[in-house]
């Protein structure tokens, strides 16, 4: 497996004014507040996968066993795909009876046993044959499909360095429109607003981000060792975030 972005990486910065002019005191030196983000689309190198099996019958024993035998089909499904154990967990288990009205407890309609395994992914090219094989074996659900990098904090760390970038362009662009020039900074504050990170995915998953809204726009295509950028489907972009605050002194 390779590390580090597999294919591409795809970076959109904007900036956008806080306060152009704040009013000031006597005696105080004339700053500008703007804002930066920025946003770095990175490839997975890790993938968990949510299976999920569902099976019932009037019997309590009966209904486990039908669940214990697709589960025992599935592991040997990824034992074939030369899936490591410990990457293979129980998430959830659940035995419950069911009633066509739950509230009177009428109308028994049998004991419905679910039970989820999450599989952990180091080769993301497996997961297009890992799912169609694992469905064939009686897994009935697919409950989610997480994207995960391995190098969060360098992606992390660029996409700072950016929103950084973009709010010093912002700056200097306003201020020269008032016939100024930026001069040094005054604060720094970073963002937290949300989750640092997310992903978008034809397929359904666990989290979803998007980009709205951007102004200013700036592409990176960084491309592998093969120059290739296609793939059989469509795994997803993890999208790392960073949103900050910096306010300049003006000189004019």
């Amino acid at each position: 497996m390779k590390t580090g972005i597999a294919v591409a990486v795809l970076t959109i910065v904007t900036a956008c004014p806080v306060m152009a002019q704040q009013a000031r005191q006597p005696g105080e030196r004339p700053k500008i507040t703007v804002n930066g983000e920025a946003v770095v689309y990175a490839k997975p190198d890790k993938i968990a996968v949510a299976l999920g099996i569902e099976t019932w019958d009037l019997e309590i024993m009966a209904a486990k066993q039908k669940n214990n035998e697709i589960l025992r089909k599935a592991l040997a499904t990824l034992k074939e795909s030369e899936i490591p154990e410990k990457e293979i967990q129980t998430d959830h288990l659940s035995i419950a009876p069911r009633y066509d009205n739950d509230y009177k407890k009428e109308n028994f309609l049998g004991y419905f046993v679910r039970n989820t395994l999450v599989v952990n992914l180091a080769e993301t090219d497996k997961v297009e044959n890992l799912i169609t094989r694992v469905l064939q074996a009686g897994v009935n659900y697919i409950h989610g499909i997480d994207f995960q990098t391995t190098e969060f904090k360098k992606h992390r760390e660029l996409a700072r360095e950016l929103a950084l970038k973009a709010a010093k362009e912002k700056a200097e662009k306003m201020a020269g429109v008032l016939g100024q020039s930026v001069g040094a900074p005054i604060q720094i504050n970073e963002g937290y607003g949300g989750s640092p990170w997310s992903y978008y995915s034809s397929w359904y998953g666990w989290g979803y981000g998007r980009t709205q809204g951007m102004t200013q726009n700036a592409i990176q295509d960084v491309r592998g060792e093969s120059g290739e950028n296609s793939e059989t489907i469509s795994l997803g972009k993890i999208s790392i975030r960073a949103n900050v605050t910096v306010i300049f002194e003006l000189e004019e």
